[in-house]
């Protein structure tokens, strides 16, 4: 192409599965590209002073006239001959963005895996999926149209008192996909959520600042609700009755094992046959919440394991009841149970936080429940000390226990013993882990527990 010129731009035909580009001859390294979609833009094209060809957008045509572009484009590239790089500038701090293109920049960054979380590795599809419904229901509805150049404290806690107060709810949508209630929890994980983004634009200068620094988050007190003993003799007998009126038996089994071990829900549905091991008392995560994992198994959740029927085909214990992934519904299974049984109040968090209460009842230390549970460890002994012995020994006596006020007894000669096993120097079974020798087991300082 000769000089661009209005009729040369207009002449330049767009290609179905490529960007069409033409070039300048009297200005070197301007050009403009027309997309599939038929959208032309002028840009420039360049090396920068460590020799790397850069590519910088400087308007789409309709908008700049091929004439605004050429002397733009001169501006530009007698900046670049005196050693500026106007295209990282550009990707540099952005004064003009929006909370909202913040947001789509933190997720289109986070889910390609190049921001990295707490953990110093990319940030789980998991987590992604909640700060994107955080995002999309809470965020852009009330700061999206925002500059974040502009924002203060009082404009970001704001939000927060407004999602707490129910401003940005929504009913229920069609299909799958729950409502958004707001409430001081919702709002606290809300604020988390942009402060983190946020976080990321500011540390790779995206943006100049986080303005979410400082920002005080509503108090959420800590959920209390545990099943007593006398509740848990009541759900198993519940259970029961339900289970011969035709429940849904993956369902019950699920809570069950929820019971047994402290998993979290999701943990129990997407558990998998391989990760099981009888012979070693555990579960081998491959990723949790809190990284790779191995968590300690009592005899009563392994044989709850064990009862439940294969598939052909599929990996899951609870596979669904169709197709290749694992259950769902026991939400649902758990809600039609405690509503016969007449227990407010009853979610998936409340059965793992019995079963942490039925381990501080028989005497348990908080370090050993956060070993059973498998919460994150704060200290140099909790990350580098593995007491695999220990925590089976523990395992094995907390799901034994609920195994009983469930109404169905664990196999006390199998429990019995493996703490045998794992004390028979000290010549008596432990009250708790506490109790144990821990000179005498054997402790794995190459294993590093998330």
């Amino acid at each position: 192409m000769g000089k661009i010129t209005k009729r040369a731009v207009d002449a330049l035909q767009a290609e179905p599965d490529r960007d069409v580009f033409a070039w300048d001859a009297e200005l070197r390294g301007f050009g403009v590209r027309a997309k599939p979609s038929g959208v032309k833009t002028f840009l420039i094209q360049y090396r920068n002073i460590e020799g790397r060809t850069r590519r910088l957008v400087l308007g789409q045509y309709g908008a700049l006239t091929p004439e605004n572009a050429r002397h733009l484009a001169r501006k530009k590239l007698t900046a670049v001959a005196e050693g500026a790089d106007p295209s990282a500038d550009r990707q540099g701090v952005r004064i003009g963005m929006s909370v909202k293109d913040v947001c789509d920049w933190y997720l289109e960054q986070a889910e390609a895996g190049r921001l990295l979380g707490r953990n110093r590795r990319p940030i789980k599809a998991s987590t992604l999926k909640s700060d994107r419904s955080r995002i999309e229901t809470h965020i852009k509805p009330l700061l999206g149209a925002r500059l974040v150049s502009r924002l203060t404290l009082h404009d970001i806690e704001g939000m927060q008192a407004d999602i707490a107060t129910g401003k940005s709810a929504r009913g229920r949508k069609k299909g799958r996909g729950g409502r958004s209630t707001g409430g001081p929890g919702v709002a606290s994980r809300a604020i988390s959520t942009l402060r983190a983004l946020l976080g990321h634009a500011a540390r790779l200068s995206v943006i100049s600042r986080n303005p979410a620094e400082g920002v005080r988050q509503l108090a959420v007190g800590r959920r209390k609700r545990r099943l007593s003993e006398d509740e848990l003799r009541h759900l198993g007998r519940v259970m029961r009755e339900v289970a011969t009126d035709g429940e849904h038996p993956t369902g019950l089994a699920a809570i069950r094992l929820m019971l047994l071990t402290g998993f979290r829900r999701m943990e129990v549905l997407g558990l998998r046959r391989p990760w099981f091991s009888r012979s070693d008392h555990c579960i081998r995560f491959p990723d949790t919440k809190s990284g790779e994992q191995v968590r300690a198994l009592g005899e009563a959740a392994m044989d709850c394991i064990e009862a439940q029927p294969t598939r052909a085909g599929s990996l899951f214990v609870f596979p669904a009841d169709w197709g290749d992934g694992h259950f769902i519904g026991v939400v649902r299974v758990l809600d039609r149970i405690c509503r016969k049984a007449k227990l407010e109040g009853v979610t998936p968090h409340v059965l793992r936080h019995t079963f942490a209460s039925v381990a501080g009842d028989l005497g348990f230390s908080e370090l050993t429940i956060a070993g059973l549970l498998g919460h994150s460890a704060h200290g140099v002994t909790q990350r580098y000390v593995h007491l695999d012995t220990a925590l089976v020994v523990a395992a094995d006596r907390v799901s034994m226990e609920i195994a009983k006020m469930l109404g169905s007894e664990a196999p006390i000669s199998k429990s019995s013993n493996v703490e045998h096993a794992a004390l028979r120097k000290e010549g008596a079974a432990p009250q708790s882990v506490e109790d144990v020798n821990f000179s005498s087991l054997t402790i794995d300082f190459s294993h590093r527990q998330s």
